[in-house]
């Protein structure tokens, strides 16, 4: 069995002095300071977390570019996989970031606006550097010709793709798009479902079992850890291949080796200090 990783996620901005600095919220809003970008990166690196996700949260949204310059500084501290998103709008963008440092790159925004940028980031980089970011949210309006997902308490809905940051939306089915990226040559599929983020009461498991099961791409589960079982209901109930996590480690709540010990335990096979 192919061992499942461990992901912690810097969600950076510019706070009112122009200083990147990384916070986390709830549902994308009500964002409160959690650390330096450079420094959290750091930490997670010496804890042997399996890659670092960088996600430049407001750039699509204020039409900038990536902040580079830090992703420099990120990556000249870390030696696991960074993967960094936020503003990436062209091939020239891939580029400049993967000089930066950067080991893979993910699109949202652009990929909605542009699915051709997937396959021709593909064809010149590889898929395996490619990933798909999709925020979604649960909608039970418009429901003709979307699949639909039925939830712990029987509700059906279907899922909305959301792009600029979760201020926009789309009326595209995620699961369909799911696969279209797919098609399209991505690698990967980072999943935040906006109704769980930051609620720290779990994964949306739904969403994640349903892309897990229709779909023949890696599944990265993010939005809504709290605790370690979490992450334990997302790799056997959804059946992900990776967990994304944030508040629990920028606060310290636990670290990653706390996380891969017990999951071990639990029978979820863990790569810790470059062995299974």
């Amino acid at each position: 069995m192919l061992t499942k990783r461990i992901i912690p996620c810097l969600d950076v901005r510019f706070d009112d002095r122009g200083k990147a600095v990384v916070v986390k919220g709830i549902e994308f809003e009500q964002l409160r300071y959690a650390g330096d970008p450079v420094e959290l990166a750091k930490r997670y690196n010496e804890q042997s977390a399996d890659e670092l996700v960088f996600l430049d949260i407001t750039a699509s949204h204020e039409g900038r570019e990536t902040m580079i310059h830090i992703v420099e500084e990120t990556s000249d501290e870390v030696f696991i996989p960074l993967s960094v998103g936020g503003g990436i709008k062209s091939l020239d963008d891939f580029k400049n970031l993967l000089r930066a440092g950067a080991d893979k790159i993910g699109i949202n925004t652009a990929a909605v606006k542009d699915p051709k940028l997937i396959r021709k980031a593909a064809n010149i980089f590889g898929s395996q550097c490619v990933v798909i970011s999709i925020d979604c949210r649960q909608n039970t309006k418009d429901s003709d010709g979307k699949n639909i997902v039925e939830l712990k308490d029987g509700s059906k809905v279907w899922y909305e793709v959301v792009i600029y940051g979760g201020r926009k939306s789309t009326g595209i089915d995620a699961i369909w798009w799911a696969n279209e990226v797919y098609s399209l040559g991505a690698g990967e599929i980072l999943l935040t479902s906006m109704n769980a983020d930051g609620t720290k009461e779990g994964y949306d498991i739904p969403i994640t079992r349903t892309l897990s099961e229709n779909t023949n791409i890696p599944i990265i589960a993010s939005g809504g850890a709290g605790n370690i079982d979490h992450m334990y209901e997302a790799f056997t109930e959804g059946k992900a291949d990776a967990c994304l996590a944030a508040s629990i480690f920028h606060y310290s709540e636990y670290t990653i080796d706390d996380v891969k010990n017990h999951l071990i335990k639990k029978g979820i096979p863990m790569r810790v200090s470059g062995k299974l």
